[in-house]
């Protein structure tokens, strides 16, 4: 049982509270006396803090010399001053022209007489068979109907009224709706002869067809179209090819015969053999075989006017030949009887009043122009003078983007390593103590103005109209002095850029090439010196953290101490305290 008057013992913990027993706030003076030992660390920290900031200044130092060395080899590149451009004298001009690196300059009048076209042979037309055999019609529905187009289900109109008509109708039905819609005044019928539709008024009242707000096509697909009359009738004959099917059910009007017998037959086109088989191959599949078999022309049928049609598949005078057995495939396609040549055209020309002069194809090239490194496609039948010339917006444009990079580099470096002295007062940058990048902006300078050797003419930037500024920027002085240089020196002007040892572009390139070396060795070893002080920031900071210790240690013993103190006094206060009362 604890005594009347008894202190109680603290714990290792209550002891850890700075001041419990002594009543001194020991642990703010240890962190104070922490404080003043660590001042090698933020020193430390200060160092690194400026090292980071050095290196990422020069990492963008970096990033702008090397926009610096792309512009300069971009100066570098011969193509640049031998490249050209070429202008039509005619306004809108809608001929094609370019000029390779290096043609003359000068102006030519090309005057063009014919265009070059294509050969063609337009096969016969209505080669399949019509709608039906016979008048009758019942059994011709309009979903599977041979037509051009496929007729879509909706309304039309018949002398003002709608009539509703359904893909599944026949082309009887139709005639019966129509019938019905007039009150027998308006037939249908169906000529097999000529594969036509027609529609006549018992009135003699004249046809009025189709409507603007009409939501079925058949009219049109039928070709049906209003002629003032009491009587309209199809436009062209309705029965076309169903590409889809095989050749043998495709409503071919003759009959492929010159096959084997499973179907196999065989034809040549420009003396390219092209196979097929009637009971596989549809005509749409023969069709894009003939375009990608070699034979050089293209294949396309016409559903409108129900014919094939065959094409060179290059302009000029050429010949297409085609040969097969009779009773064969393209006879049956019309391409070898009834059928309409059309015979290729050259391109007839003159070049400055020349004599006349002919190409095959309407891209004139030089070849045919007799002017080196000149191509020219034409698409009319005119005279245009066409002047070749070098490419100075070109040149101009990457000449300033040269000097617009040297100003950036210059004007960088000057803002990182300034010093300056205000009321006594120095003010330093970044980069102040770096030796190496203070003297780059003079060494590119003296480069920059230097004169260049083996460029004839042309040996310094000054001959080019480029001079400094008052501000020390490099800038172009002159213009038409650039300009006339370019225009009328311009192998000298390649000379002075693009010399592969002597030249501008070279020297620069191969500076600028060990400054970066330099610039990144310099961030390379700023890198290495913080990680150094990282390790010397750790020790100092195991070596804090051992003295902070020792330091709680003995503050925590001395708390104890007077804790025991405390409690040895309060004992014998008490047990004088008690002895005296009795």
């Amino acid at each position: 049982m604890k005594e009347w008057g008894s202190v109680p013992t603290p714990t290792m913990a209550d002891l850890s509270l700075s001041g419990l027993a002594s009543g001194l706030d020991w642990k703010s003076l240890v962190d104070q006396l922490m404080q003043i030992e660590a001042a090698p660390i933020t020193r430390l920290q200060k160092e690194q803090d400026t090292n980071t900031a050095k290196s990422n200044t020069l990492a963008n130092l970096g990033t702008k010399l090397t926009g610096l060395q792309t512009a300069a080899q971009n100066l570098k590149d011969q193509s640049l001053f031998s490249g050209r451009t070429v202008t039509s004298g005619t306004s809108g001009s809608t001929w094609n022209f370019s000029a390779a690196a290096g043609t003359t300059a000068g102006s030519h009048t090309i005057a063009v007489t014919q265009l070059a076209t294509k050969a063609r042979r337009d096969g016969a037309t209505d080669i399949t068979s019509g709608l039906a055999a016979t008048s009758d019609v019942a059994g011709v529905t309009l979903a599977t109907m041979r037509t051009a187009s496929v007729i879509t289900a909706g309304t039309y109109s018949v002398n003002g009224h709608k009539i509703s008509v359904a893909t599944t109708d026949s082309l009887k039905d139709v005639f019966d709706a129509i019938a019905a819609a007039t009150g027998d005044d308006i037939t249908g019928s169906y000529d097999p002869v000529t594969d036509k539709v027609s529609l006549t008024s018992a009135s003699n009242a004249k046809i009025v067809l189709g409507a603007a707000n009409d939501t079925s096509n058949i009219l049109a697909v039928l070709k049906l179209a209003n002629n003032d009359s009491d009587t309209v009738s199809s436009y062209g004959t309705l029965g076309t090819a169903r590409t889809g099917n095989t050749l043998a059910t495709a409503g071919l009007n003759t009959a492929i015969t010159a096959v084997d017998g499973t179907g196999a037959g065989t034809f040549t086109i420009n003396g390219v053999a092209i196979n097929y088989n009637v009971n596989t191959d549809s005509l749409s599949t023969l069709l894009k075989r003939i375009n990608s078999s070699g034979a050089g022309v293209n294949a396309s049928y016409d559903a409108i006017n129900d014919r094939v049609a065959l094409a060179n598949s290059t302009t000029g005078d050429l010949g297409m030949t085609l040969s097969e057995a009779a009773g064969g495939v393209l006879g049956a396609l019309g391409l070898t009887g009834g059928y309409t040549a059309t015979r290729g055209q050259n391109a007839q020309f003159s070049v400055d009043g020349g004599p006349a002069l002919i190409s095959n194809s309407n891209t004139l090239d030089a070849a045919a122009l007799g002017v080196p490194g000149l191509s020219v496609t034409v698409d009319s039948q005119t005279t245009q003078t066409l002047t070749i010339a070098a490419d100075k917006a070109k040149m101009n444009a990457n000449i300033k983007s040269f000097i617009t990079a040297y100003n950036a580099v210059q004007t960088f470096i000057d803002s990182v390593t300034k010093i300056t002295t205000t009321a006594g007062k120095v003010t330093t940058s970044i980069l102040s103590d770096n030796r190496d990048v203070q003297g780059w902006a003079s060494q590119m300078r003296r480069l920059a103005f230097d004169a260049v050797g083996g460029a004839g003419t042309i040996d310094r930037l000054d001959d080019l109209g480029i001079d400094l500024d008052q501000d020390g920027q490099m800038s172009v002085k002159n213009q038409d002095k650039l300009d006339s240089a370019l225009t009328d020196r311009g192998a000298d002007v390649e000379a002075f850029f693009t010399n592969a040892n002597t030249g501008f572009a070279a020297k620069f390139d191969a500076k600028l090439t060990a400054l970066l070396k330099t610039d990144t060795d310099s961030q390379t070893r700023l890198t290495k010196t913080n990680a150094a002080i990282d390790d010397q920031i750790a020790a100092l900071q195991r070596r804090l953290d051992q003295q902070r210790q020792l330091l709680t240690n003995s503050f925590i013993t001395m708390e104890s101490a007077q804790s025991q103190i405390k409690n040895q006094s309060a004992a014998l206060t008490n047990a004088f305290s008690t002895s005296s009362s009795k």
